[in-house]
C-alpha cells in the first residue's frame, strides 16, 4: 500500500524531531521538504519547521528539552487519536504502540512491536518511556520479556470491545495507592470516550486480547469494578532488576485488524 505524500512528510518530520530529541546530530531537513504536504498537513509541517528553526542549538540540554516539547505539541496536532492517547495514558507508566500486520499469525507482529523493530504505519504517536533506556542493552524488549510467538497466544484471552475499552480506561490508574479509581471519577465518561477513540482506530472488524486472567472464563470482565490493582494477569515483564527498578505487575490489551496490531500495556514498578 502506497502512503499519501502528506503522511510520509508528517512521518519523516516526526522521526527527525525524535532523533533530535534523542540527542542525534542530524542535518537540517532539505529545502522544499514542506512542499510534500498540502492543506492542513502542510500548515502543520511549516509551523513545526518554523518553530524548530527558532530553537537555539546551544546549550545542547536546553535544545533537546525544547525539541521534546515541540515534538509533543506536533504529535498532539497531527490527529485526534494522538491527543486522546496523551490525555488518557500520557502520565502513568504505560506502553502504547502500533505496528503493521505482516503475518497470518499476528503474535509475530506483537513481538515486533514489543521489540521496537517496527514503526507506526500511520506515523502516529507511541508512548514508550523506555525507548532509550540503557536497560535495553541487556534486555532488548525492556520492560518486556514476552514469550515466543508459539507460547504468546496461550497467555492471552479474547475480549469483547467494551471490555477492551474498560481495560484501557483503568490503565489511567496507579498500581499502588490509587486515590481515585476510574469508577469513582466525575470524568469517567470522558476517560471511557478517549479509550474508545483509541480502539476505534482498529475499526469494526478489530479483535481484542488481554493477558488478564479474569478474561479466561469471561470475554467481558468488569475491569472498572475491579480496578487496575484488582486485575490479575499473565506476566509479560522481565524479571531482571535493572537500573534500580523492580517490575511487578502488568495489564495488557492487544488490538488486531487486517492491517495493524496495537499494543497497550500498563506496568507496575517501584
Amino acid at each position: 500500500m502506497t502512503l499519501p505524500a502528506d503522511r510520509i512528510a508528517l512521518g519523516l518530520l516526526d522521526a527527525h524531531l525524535e532523533g533530535l530529541w534523542d540527542g542525534a546530530d542530524l542535518p537540517p531537513l532539505p529545502e522544499g521538504f514542506d512542499d510534500h504536504a498540502v492543506g492542513e498537513a502542510g500548515e502543520l509541517v511549516r509551523w513545526a519547521l518554523d518553530r524548530l528553526k527558532g530553537i537555539p542549538r546551544q546549550p545542547v540540554d536546553d535544545f533537546v528539552r525544547e525539541v521534546g516539547g515541540l515534538l509533543e505539541e506536533f504529535r498532539l496536532r497531527v490527529c485526534p487519536w494522538n491527543a486522546a492517547a496523551v490525555r488518557l495514558l500520557g502520565d502513568p507508566y504505560v506502553f502504547v504502540a502500533t505496528g503493521p500486520r505482516s503475518h497470518e499469525n499476528w503474535t509475530h507482529d506483537v513481538l515486533a512491536v514489543l521489540h521496537r523493530s517496527v514503526r507506526d504505519p500511520r506515523g502516529w504517536i507511541r508512548l514508550d518511556p523506555d525507548r532509550t533506556d540503557t536497560a535495553r542493552h541487556s534486555v532488548p524488549a525492556y520492560p518486556f520479556d514476552p514469550p515466543a510467538a508459539p507460547q504468546l497466544a496461550q497467555c492471552l484471552y479474547p475480549l469483547e470491545g467494551e471490555a477492551a475499552v474498560a481495560a484501557l480506561a483503568v490503565m489511567t490508574e496507579e498500581w499502588t495507592g490509587e486515590p481515585a479509581p476510574v469508577r469513582t471519577r466525575p470524568d469517567r465518561r470522558t476517560v471511557l470516550a478517549d479509550a474508545r477513540t483509541l480502539l476505534d482506530r482498529y475499526g469494526p472488524d478489530g479483535r481484542y486480547w488481554t493477558n488478564a486472567t479474569a478474561a479466561a472464563s469471561d470475554p467481558a470482565p468488569d475491569f472498572l469494578a475491579a480496578g487496575l490493582k484488582g486485575t490479575g494477569s499473565h506476566r509479560f515483564l522481565t524479571g531482571e532488576y535493572v537500573n534500580g527498578l523492580d517490575l511487578y505487575e502488568d495489564l495488557g490489551v492487544i488490538a488486531v485488524n487486517r492491517d495493524e496490531v496495537g499494543v497497550f500495556w500498563s506496568i507496575g514498578a517501584y
